[in-house]
């Protein structure tokens, strides 16, 4: 692809820089602050909370650890990680303390991967998991999330089936697209800010000509945060210290810990999560790699990325609960913008931080509808998918073997093949990839053939 406007040592002017980073902050906040939402609807136990700005200040410290660790060579984002929404719902039987160790757990793997990839070198990543197996996990991951954007976009969860809100989502996504395709060099730079704008401006008129008449079926908007927020209007109302996971297990103590046994727990729950996350932390770079035109496998290296992303969840843990992962949102906003300064990235982690004490835009980003978060994600999810599909053409489908592989992979992760193990839950997309390679591996390759 390596067509970039800004590539990764570029620092784009701190006015444009930072438009570019309240872009990139509005294509992952709203799955960053979706993970704790998600374990606290789905825990059984009262003692643990997970705070939304909490999850976001996690995210920016992460990020900028992994920054510091890859020498900012690395333009990627680490948000809270959906692989460990299943681990955290368990680990909240054990306290705050619980979510931390368990995280702590996962870092340690990554850092152990770190540490026989530094000497072991990366020359096995490639023979493990080559084009044939990379294209279609990146692609199967894009289209893995295509049932989420979906979802957003109709507003499955938020009630019954509304044309209005699939209405304000497509504008989104259309305007998105326009500005991106046909836009001047500004529009082309910021279309997802501009589609989201373009989103929330129509569905904020729906919803005030159906509070007028009293139709709930133009109600698109919920106002309820803003509302709740202000009222009664105090200084708190404005700034607020999010309950970080470390001070709340300071508080809570080790009571809930349940000893070694509860350690042990803690560590099925979370070690096999992390490998799995590790698979798909490669495949996410090799993807980044071919969007921007350099092997981030080499350069920082891949002992480099693993090590911060592994620290990076532990960073994010400690401050707000959620481990964190490279988000796939973050890489679909460079392709599209082709901006892949890490000045941008860093800037954006900032605001991060400064958001996470920012009641009001907490508020007001808990306002923008699901449809249009939907709208967003169809682009973000698309490219992600064609990405995977564009790495998929240099490989040679004539090649019977690498036509099994390719649609094993495909049909096992669509299809949402799980593994379960008791605790231990392997994904479909996990289980698509393990099998890819374990079906490379078996079947030779005819040499007259090879790609």
């Amino acid at each position: 692809m390596n067509n970039m406007i800004y590539q990764v040592e570029d620092r784009p002017a701190f006015g444009k820089n930072l438009v570019f980073a309240i872009q990139q902050l509005l294509a992952i906040i709203a799955a960053t602050l979706l993970v704790p939402t998600l374990v606290n609807l789905s825990s059984a136990s009262a003692d643990v909370q997970m705070s939304q700005p909490a999850a976001l200040f996690g995210a920016g410290v992460g990020t900028l650890l992994y920054l510091l660790i890859t020498r900012r060579k690395s333009p990627i984002f680490l948000g809270s990680s959906f692989a460990f929404i299943s681990p955290l719902i368990g680990a909240t039987a054990f306290g705050y303390l619980g979510i931390i160790l368990g995280a702590i757990f996962a870092g340690a793997v990554y850092t152990l991967i770190s540490v026989i990839v530094h000497f072991a070198g990366t020359g096995w990543v490639d023979k493990l998991m080559p084009t044939v197996i990379i294209g279609p996990t990146v692609a199967l991951i894009g289209l893995s999330l295509c049932s989420s954007a979906v979802n957003n976009l109709n507003n499955t969860a938020g009630g019954s089936y509304n044309l209005i809100h699939i209405l304000c989502g497509l504008i989104a996504f259309l305007v998105t697209t326009f500005a991106s395709v046909k836009g001047n060099k500004t529009a082309k730079a910021i279309p997802f800010i501009i589609g989201i704008l373009a989103g929330y401006v129509v569905a904020a008129i729906f919803t005030a000509i159906g509070n007028a008449a009293g139709i709930d079926y133009l109600k698109v908007v919920d106002f309820t945060p803003l509302v709740e927020n202000f009222s009664p209007f105090t200084v708190s109302s404005l700034f607020a210290v999010p309950d970080f996971t470390i001070v709340k297990a300071a508080e809570q103590g080790s009571s809930l810990l349940s000893g070694a046994a509860g350690v042990a727990n803690i560590a099925l729950l979370f070690i096999p999560v992390s490998f799995v996350v590790f698979a798909e932390h490669i495949a996410d770079h090799k993807n980044l790699s071919s969007i921007i035109g350099r092997d981030l496998i080499k350069d920082p290296g891949l002992d480099k990325t693993v090590l911060g992303d592994g620290l990076g969840s532990i960073a994010g843990a400690i401050f707000g609960g959620c481990p964190n992962t490279s988000y796939g949102e973050s890489i679909g906003c460079i392709a599209i913008t082709r901006n892949a300064s890490t000045h941008t990235i860093t800037l954006t982690a900032i605001l991060c931080l400064i958001v996470a004490f920012l009641k009001p835009v907490v508020a007001f980003i808990n306002t923008i509808p699901t449809c249009i978060v939907g709208g967003i994600c169809v682009a973000l999810y698309g490219f992600i998918a064609v990405s995977g599909l564009r790495m998929i053409q240099q490989v040679d489908l004539n090649n019977n073997k690498n036509l099994f592989v390719v649609s094993v992979i495909l049909v096992l992760g669509i299809g949402g093949l799980v593994l379960n193990f008791g605790p231990v839950q392997i994904t479909s997309i996990a289980t698509a990839l393990i099998m890819g390679i374990i079906l490379n591996l078996i079947l030779k390759d005819d040499p007259k053939k090879e790609d």
